[in-house]
């Protein structure tokens, strides 16, 4: 009588819920098709709480047996199909294979599988929700979703027909489902599988782990050590290519205990969501109130934010230039799940690399995809054998993937050998890396290739002052050029930002460093300074969190400033031998830069000022490669005196007012065609 009632339930439902006519849908595909199969599967989306609500026992086996519950949906489906004749080949109730797809899981405990746990419970073969990255997949591979068997006695009534038919379950492997051992229950003899009935489905498997295991990539010192183990998920048919490396998940499936060379828990993949982190709906108050005060300046706020920043590694008011070029390439990461490619990649020339190591280091861990690449491992993806016996190829995700969305930071530049740094130049460039896979290496007949984009900005630094490289560097004839020949002329053009931050200049005195030091080992958890008290650390991630969610546009005047400034200095970087010294993507570095400065000031517009900060970093950078033009920048132009007080942030204003000017000049002079207008124009 129960399972009566379930089945009443199962068919209510799935009149109620338009399960019924997409049922019937499904099985005039199948009966147009005038081919017969060994079974016929059949997709029902489940949504729990309704199902609960009209029928508790029905409910009850959807969620702690979802096997049970398949064979109730199993049988109304045949008799839905016997007595509508709906499909004429179907002859026995085995060849419906039936799953169901749930819409989600109560928001209870005892449904989430948490990674970190243990032990882990996954002998109940039920339904669980866990959470997770992909950090590795296969390649696809077939597997059998159902096969015919026949009894090898010609005179066995089971010689015929549909009596033996076998179907993939959640944890079975392939031999499970097909070999040639089976015994015909009626006479005993052998069974032999009638291939040309055989039914195959495609197969993926990835790797995920949770995002506390992030912690592990992130170069915290204090963190205690810890170990943490990848979880596999199988995934078929419909499933398969619906996740991505890099990207977080929530996953609703059935563990299972898969025996290949070593025993290992899986999951059997039953739904997928794309995993959207909550958008911040502010800042803190104290932001909030120095927003306010700077709000008359189009400048004074960044100017703050720069100077107060990580004042846990460097006194206020030093490295500023490098400070806010961080806070910008912060400002331009993003949910892995967005679309967006507006990337800055930062290339740092220092002498005290300890220093800029720990900053670097630090302002990666403000947003949840700072990935600091471990000496051991690839910052590109690699491929090697999986370890589930499948016969597919597993792409494991390196530093780069892992960072989607987010921040690489790939530590001394020139510490990586040639073919890596050729790499990266190539991921630089094209925004992408291709994977090859050889078929002869891993027994396959015809060789493949996967392209995975890269969504991460670059951090690296170079040493230039080490006893190994004096010697070697080279005195520049070119005003402001410095000598970079240890890094490869392409990749060092590759990074959008090149920055120097030698201890030598005078935006980096070396007293206040000293006694930051000597503070910070007497008293390493002190709140040294009145802005570490007032903006902490939780602020500052707050506040990056905000504005990176900020969607900007481009005013009329802005636009037509950055590509006045861009084809200005194109034009003066062209020569008739080596043509232009610009790449590519300088244009789109601009863009981004000037997008980063109006998100950093909490605004939806990109304005003149944000192109000439933009404009500014842009060509100290670009004086750093090739040398100064007719649009000389100073190294210190954004931070021309010491951010003391209102006064000197007032003088400040004023001497970016004039570089506007002149920039306003150099484009009307320099830029073929192009017209600058005033702000009453």
């Amino acid at each position: 009588m129960e399972t009566l009632q379930m089945k009443e339930a199962a068919l209510v439902y799935l009149d109620r819920s338009g399960g019924l006519q997409k049922f019937i849908d499904d099985c005039k595909s199948y009966n147009d098709s005038k081919q017969s199969y060994a079974v016929y599967r059949f997709s029902i989306l489940i949504n729990p709480c309704d199902v609960v609500e009209l029928d508790a026992e029905l409910g009850n086996h959807i969620l702690h047996h979802p096997l049970k519950a398949a064979r109730v949906f199993q049988s109304v489906c045949f008799v839905a199909v016997k007595t509508l004749s709906l499909i004429g080949q179907l002859q026995t109730e085995t060849q419906i294979n039936i799953v169901l797809k749930l819409t989600h899981l109560p928001a209870l405990p005892s449904y989430s599988l948490d990674l970190c746990e243990f032990p882990l419970n996954y002998a109940s073969q039920r339904f669980y929700m866990m959470q997770g990255i992909v950090i590795a997949m296969t390649t696809i591979t077939k597997y059998t979703q159902g096969a015919r068997f026949l009894c090898s006695d010609e005179v066995c009534p089971f010689s015929k027909g549909f009596q033996y038919v076998r179907v993939h379950v959640p944890g079975a492997t392939e031999s499970a489902t097909v070999r040639n051992d089976f015994l015909c229950s009626l006479c005993s003899s052998s069974l032999q599988e009638d291939r040309k009935f055989r039914v195959l489905g495609d197969k993926q498997i990835v790797e995920i782990i949770t995002t506390k295991m992030f912690h592990a990539f992130q170069g915290d010192s204090k963190s205690q050590p810890f170990r943490f183990q990848s979880l596999g998920i199988f995934l078929r048919d419909e499933l398969v290519n619906k996740m991505k490396i890099g990207n977080e998940y929530k996953i609703i499936g059935i563990p299972v205990c898969v025996k290949t060379s070593q025993t290992a828990l899986c999951v059997e993949a039953n739904s997928i969501t794309p995993y959207t982190a909550k958008v911040p709906s502010g800042i803190s108050d104290n932001f909030r109130c120095l927003l306010s005060l700077t709000s008359s300046s189009c400048w004074k706020f960044t100017a703050i934010l720069a100077n107060i920043f990580a004042s846990q590694i460097v006194p206020p008011g030093t490295y500023n230039l490098l400070k806010l070029c961080l806070l910008m390439s912060l400002v331009q990461t993003r949910d892995c799940n967005r679309e967006r490619e507006d990337c800055l990649d930062i290339l740092v020339i220092t002498s005290d690399t300890l220093l800029v190591d720990r900053l670097l280091n630090f302002s990666m861990n403000l947003v949840s995809r700072g990935i600091r690449h471990p000496v051991c491992t690839e910052v590109f993806p690699t491929v090697s054998r999986n370890k589930y016996g499948t016969g597919a190829v597993s792409i494991q995700a390196g530093s780069a993937l892992l960072a989607k969305g987010g921040i690489c930071f790939i530590g001394d530049l020139t510490s990586h050998k040639k073919d890596k740094l050729e790499q990266l130049q190539s991921a630089l460039e094209s925004r992408s890396i291709t994977v090859f896979i050889p078929g002869k290496k891993f027994g396959d007949d015809f060789d493949q290739q996967m392209t995975f984009p890269i969504q991460c900005s670059f951090w690296s630094f170079v040493d230039m002052d080490s006893s190994s490289r004096r010697n070697v560097q080279k005195t520049s004839t070119l005003i402001g050029q410095m000598d970079c020949s240890l890094i490869p002329a392409n990749l060092a053009e590759a990074f959008g930002l090149l920055i120097n931050c030698r201890e030598a200049s005078p935006c980096h005195p070396l007293l206040p460093t000293v006694q930051h030091t000597l503070k910070k080992a007497v008293e390493p958890e002190g709140r040294l300074y009145l802005a570490s008290k007032q903006f902490t650390t939780e602020d500052f991630e707050k506040l990056l969190a905000f504005a990176k969610n900020l969607n900007v546009e481009f005013s009329l005047e802005a636009e037509r400033m950055i590509h006045g400034y861009y084809l200005a200095s194109r034009r003066i970087r062209t020569d008739s031998i080596h043509g232009s010294k610009l790449s590519a993507s300088a244009l789109k570095y601009l863009v981004s830069l000037s997008e980063a400065h109006a998100r950093l000031n909490l605004r939806n517009a990109v304005l003149r000022e944000d192109v000439l900060i933009a404009a500014l970093l842009f060509e100290i950078s670009l004086t750093l490669k090739y040398g100064a033009t007719a649009f000389c920048v100073a190294p210190n132009a954004l931070f021309p005196f010491e951010l003391y007080n209102e006064e000197y942030l007032e003088q400040r204003d004023l001497y970016l007012t004039q570089c506007q000017q002149q920039l306003q000049q150099f484009i009307a002079t320099c830029g073929p065609g192009t017209t600058v207008f005033s702000s009453d124009e």
